[in-house]
Parts: structure tokens; C-alpha cells; sequence
């Protein structure tokens, strides 16, 4: 068996494995680069294989930072089948179809503004292009084996970061290899804590917060004095939110919080179709959670749900106090660019942050203190109060996972580790090696390592 890293190294993005075993290729992940320019060039780039000779691909989780290549994979020429829990196939037929439809609305506002380099602008893959890679889905349930052919045996278990997310284990013959995806926190406020594992015998472990700790202080509390502060200055707050995990979290703290009364009732928005979709399967998979059925209900009442492109524009002339949530939880694109264009201007204001900032995103570059940001070809003055609450992130801190890594009763022969950027990985290495005793990597783009 042989790993090849084609991505989620050196960044937390772009994840893509390459496993080889015998004559069969396996993909694990497919996922979009995304921050800085020349990682995002690479979704442009040719795979170092072609796409027909891939045999499968196995996807972790839903984001588009695992899943979201995937389109452009079937675009040109994979036929083969993706396996993934059906929570991941359920919000895949949500996010990627959006995920080209954004793409060709952003290309079609760059030609009309005329602020690409590109003439005329084209997006990655089109809404119609991702619609025609869902019938190559094939759920797989949670704990049960699926026989890939050639020997080589899928098992999914649960990573507990959002609806769906799997740690993926393979096998073939006396050879284990275990990827964590993005490993979920032991007492989220929806997930369940990701599954124990025992033994493999090579892991490939993501290191978002490698090197961080998260804030002990009560997401509940600190989203309420955010709120409330905001309320008193007369703004908006304005929370750019990943549509599955993010969005949903921040819906039932905030019906928390105005149960027990303590935030005013302001009006809530959720001006996402995407967000809104996969709210609603939140409560058809209610047995991967720890809400109720009722608790469900509560949370998607929590928001009044934004449909049209009219309201939106809408809600930008507001000025009165509101929450408003939408995608995307990076700013990378959507329709939260035209409300953080709206409202970042004015210091009454406050954009909130709820989720990992990958380096080159705007939202890393606002949390940072960046007097402006980039949009549509402008430059957007950022005088409203800039918050990031990591308190309510769905990843592991080192912490987290290095307790999570404490219940392997013996050490993988290699632990690869992943899906962080430099300092993180390094950091989570050397902590790994030093308290664990275990060898660890942090491997290079396109290195290629055989598993013995």
C-alpha cells in the first residue's frame, strides 16, 4: 500500500489522498484549496493522475475544503463510485451544486465589473457540472465493512465534527491506515464525541489547532456579551457562518439564549439557502446528534429564513439591531460579501467570527486587524468591531486530540500529520513525539510514502 499526498499539507485545505494498493487507486477527500492565491491556483492545476484511472474515492465529511473538488473530478473523468455516510451524501447534494452555482454568479459579477484578470472569467465547475457528480454517491452506514474490491476494506466511524463526518479506515491484508478527517470536540452542544479507536497501523491526523487551546469561557456566555454589547451601540451583527455545522450551532445558542432571556429579541436572519437546507436535515438525521427531535425544531425556528435575492438586499438597508448569519464562515464568497460590504464600515457594527480562519481568507485577514478587505474588485473600510469566538469551533484542540490519541492501546508504526498550516502541524508533531513517543511526519505536497 502506498499514500501519496495530494493536498491538506502545509494548509488546512485542499485535503486529497491518493492511496495505491495493488492495482487499485483510492481517493480520499477531494477537497477545494482555498486562502492564498497561489494554494487557490492549485484547484486549476491537473492531478498528478488522471482522473479516469481513479478507481473511488471515499469522502470524510461534507465541507468543501474535503469535498468540493469533486465535481471537477467527474468533469473530467472519474467514474468510479464516491463512498461516504448518508449525512455526507445528503449535504453534498446541498453544498456542491451551491458551490458551483456561487462560482459562476462570482465570474459572471467579475465580467460584468470587469475586475478579473481573466477575460472573460470562468468559474471551476458549474452548478450543472456538480448536479451530474451526485449520482456517483454511494452511501456506506456507519460501522459496517465495504469490500472495495482487490482486498482493500472501508469501515466509516463517526469524527463527530458535523452531521455525516466519518474517521475513514482501510484495510488490506495486515495493513491499517486511519484517516481522522476533521476530528469533532468531546461535549460539542450537537455532535457526538468522535468514535475510540484502539489501533491502526498508520494514522493520518488532521492539526487545524495544533498549537492553540480554545477559550474555556462558555460559548454561551461569550456569544451573549457580543450580542448584547452590539445591541447597545444600536448595530448589527453580522456572523459569516459555515453552512453545516457553524450555522446550526449558532441557531440553538441563540434560541438558549432567548429563552432564558438573555439577549434582547431582535430579529434574526439566516440569509443562506445552502445553511437553510442543511438545517432541515439536521432533524431527518437526529440519531447522529445529541438534540431532540423538538430541540431540532427549536433551532430551525430560531432564524427567519431568508429565500430570495431581493430580501437580501433588503436586509443591507436595515439599520436597525439584528443578527444576520450567512455563508460563507471564511468570507471567501456568497451572499455574507454583500452584507459584510454593507456593514463593516460603520464601528456600530460587529462581524463575528465563529470558525477557523485559514491564512490568505478575508476573514483571517478582519480577525487580524486588516483596516480593509477586498471585495468585488474594492476595497471595504472595516471599522465595525471584528470578533472570533474559537469557543464555538467544530475541530479538536491539541489538547482534545491528544486525548483522543490516548486511547490507541499500542502506536501506529507512522502518524502523518495533516491538514494544518506550518506551525500548527509542526507543533502538534513535536507534542505527539514528546509525550507519546510515537514517530510522526508532517509530510510535503505530492510526497509519496509507502506503507509497509
Amino acid at each position: 500500500m502506498e499514500i501519496t499526498f495530494l493536498g491538506a499539507t502545509g494548509t488546512v485545505t485542499g485535503s486529497k489522498y491518493l492511496i495505491t494498493s495493488g492495482p487499485k487507486k483510492l481517493l480520499v477527500d477531494g477537497g477545494l484549496f482555498q486562502g492564498f492565491k497561489q494554494l487557490r491556483l492549485r484547484n486549476w492545476e491537473s492531478l498528478p493522475i488522471s482522473p479516469a484511472e481513479i478507481d473511488a474515492v471515499v469522502l470524510t465529511h461534507a465541507h468543501l475544503d474535503h469535498s468540493g473538488y469533486l465535481p471537477l473530478l467527474v468533469k473530467e473523468g472519474f467514474s468510479g463510485k464516491i463512498y461516504c455516510t448518508p449525512g455526507t451524501r445528503d449535504l453534498c447534494a446541498i453544498l456542491l451544486p451551491d458551490s458551483g452555482y456561487l462560482q459562476e454568479e462570482d465570474a459572471e459579477h467579475a465580467n460584468k465589473h470587469r475586475y478579473s484578470k481573466h477575460t472573460p472569467a470562468l468559474p471551476l465547475y458549474t452548478q450543472q457540472d456538480a448536479l451530474q457528480s451526485l449520482p456517483r454517491f454511494s452511501p456506506v452506514d456507519f460501522d459496517q465493512d465495504r469490500d472495495l474490491g482487490n482486498g482493500l476494506i472501508l469501515r466509516l466511524l463517526p469524527a463527530g465534527h458535523i452531521l455525516g463526518s466519518a474517521l475513514v479506515s482501510l484495510r488490506n491484508g495486515g495493513i491499517s491506515i486511519l484517516f481522522s478527517g476533521d476530528l469533532g470536540r468531546p461535549h460539542d452542544l450537537i455532535m457526538k464525541p468522535p468514535a475510540t479507536i484502539r489501533k491502526t497501523d498508520y494514522l493520518v491526523i488532521e492539526s487545524t489547532y495544533g498549537n492553540r487551546r480554545h477559550d474555556p469561557t462558555d460559548p454561551k456566555a461569550a456569544l451573549a456579551a457580543v450580542i448584547n454589547r452590539t445591541v447597545e451601540r444600536g448595530g448589527v451583527i453580522v456572523i459569516p457562518s459555515f453552512a453545516v455545522g457553524r450555522t446550526q450551532s449558532v441557531l440553538y445558542y441563540i434560541h438558549l439564549l432567548k429563552s432564558s432571556q438573555a439577549i434582547p429579541n431582535i430579529p434574526v436572519y439566516l440569509n443562506s439557502p445552502m445553511a437553510v437546507e442543511a438545517t432541515d436535515l439536521y432533524c431527518n438525521h437526529f440519531r447522529e446528534h445529541r438534540l431532540t427531535p423538538a430541540e431540532c425544531k427549536a433551532m430551525c425556528g430560531a432564524a427567519h429564513f431568508v429565500n430570495s435575492v431581493e430580501e437580501s438586499e433588503r436586509l443591507n438597508r436595515l439599520r436597525e439591531p439584528m443578527i444576520l448569519i450567512s455563508a460563507s464562515g471564511m468570507a471567501t464568497g456568497g451572499r455574507v460579501l454583500h452584507h459584510i460590504k454593507a456593514f463593516a464600515p460603520e464601528p456600530r457594527n460587529t462581524i463575528l467570527f465563529v470558525g477557523f480562519q485559514a491564512g490568505g481568507t478575508r476573514g483571517e485577514a478582519m480577525v487580524h486587524g486588516a483596516p480593509s478587505v477586498k471585495i468585488h474588485g474594492e476595497y471595504v473600510p472595516v471599522r465595525a468591531e471584528v470578533v472570533a469566538l474559537d469557543g464555538l469551533s467544530a475541530h479538536a484542540d491539541y489538547v482534545e486530540i491528544m486525548d483522543w490519541l490516548g486511547h490507541f492501546d499500542a502506536p501506529p508504526r507512522k502518524t502523518f500529520i495533516t491538514h494544518g498550516e506550518p506551525v500548527a502541524a509542526d507543533a502538534l508533531r513535536h507534542r505527539i513525539e514528546e509525550q507519546r513517543g510515537w514517530r510522526c511526519r508532517v509530510p510535503d505536497y505530492l510526497e509519496r510514502v509507502a506503507l509497509n
